[in-house]
């Protein structure tokens, strides 16, 4: 009897093909392009672009912000993520909606609003900037709109974690002995690991390309608080396509290395749990 080779889902040929078409024509391509372009400049004119002492500027302050604003939103989104799972309270529903804002709102105006928050006359400049707190047009505005971006992705990576945490083992720890601090630390923590070593690659690698909300807050001072995306911009806007198109390379090839990062932390974070 001839074995008949059937398919789990239906039009498989039909949706791979249309998968691998869409990947190619709207990711692929401008991506090959983006790298074309960088390629029609010699070695010397490639690194002339990316190692000005402009450019080394934009990426130490924007890999620098960008590390700073993923450590905090571990912190943060740790607890957050701790809070929404284990207790229970009025407009606990409206709270959990909100850690989404950023990925719906349109940075720009995050941005807009952080901007107007922390400048002199603003709600809380007023009050920050007699004690020599600004916010605006400073690094510090950068890594505040860099965490509101990247919080989510903390938050829902440590969430379902520590919503499937097996209760017993907590109990088992307690009736051991050990204090609340001892099972978070010894119990709960090394669970947790391979969930915000992730989260912290998501903010981090989102918060390089950020551009919407950082133009707003930032005051785009080169050599100060000018960031590598707004670089890019400033380029294209003297037309000079090449080395603007050589600096999105360096971020992407950095982008790439970071999602393959993620990648392999999440095979490891399942070995982990089997």
């Amino acid at each position: 009897m001839a074995s008949v080779n059937r398919r789990v889902l239906p039009g498989f040929s039909l949706t791979l093909g249309y998968t691998v078409f869409y990947l190619g024509l709207l990711v692929l391509l401008p991506i090959a392009a983006v790298f074309v372009k960088a390629g029609s400049l010699s070695l010397h004119d490639f690194l002339g672009a990316v190692w000005t002492e402009r450019a080394r500027a934009a990426y130490l302050l924007t890999f620098g912000t960008s590390f700073l604003a993923a450590l905090t939103n571990v912190v943060l989104g740790a607890l957050i993520a701790w809070v929404l799972t284990r207790y229970t309270f009025p407009g606990k529903r409206i709270l959990d909606s909100l850690v989404d804002l950023p990925l719906a709102l349109p940075t720009a105006v995050g941005g807009l609003v952080y901007a107007s928050l922390y400048v002199e006359n603003g709600w809380l400049g007023r009050f920050l900037v007699p004690l020599g707190i600004r916010g605006a047009y400073t690094r510090l505005g950068i890594v505040l709109v860099l965490v509101f971006v990247g919080l989510p992705f903390v938050v829902r990576t440590v969430q379902p974690v520590l919503e499937d945490l097996d209760p017993e083992a907590e109990e088992a720890s307690s009736s051991l002995g050990a204090t609340r601090w001892q099972t978070f630390a010894f119990v709960i923590l090394p669970t947790l690991y391979p969930a915000l070593i992730t989260g912290f690659a998501l903010a981090f690698a989102r918060s390089i390309g950020e551009y919407g909300s950082v133009v707003f807050i930032s005051g785009n001072m080169p050599f100060k608080t000018e960031i590598a995306p707004i670089l890019i911009v400033a380029r294209l806007e003297e037309f000079a396509y090449g080395e603007a198109t050589a600096i999105a390379v360096v971020l992407l090839v950095i982008s790439f290395s970071m999602l393959l990062v993620v990648n392999l932390l999440e095979s490891w974070s399942r070995r982990h749990d089997r």
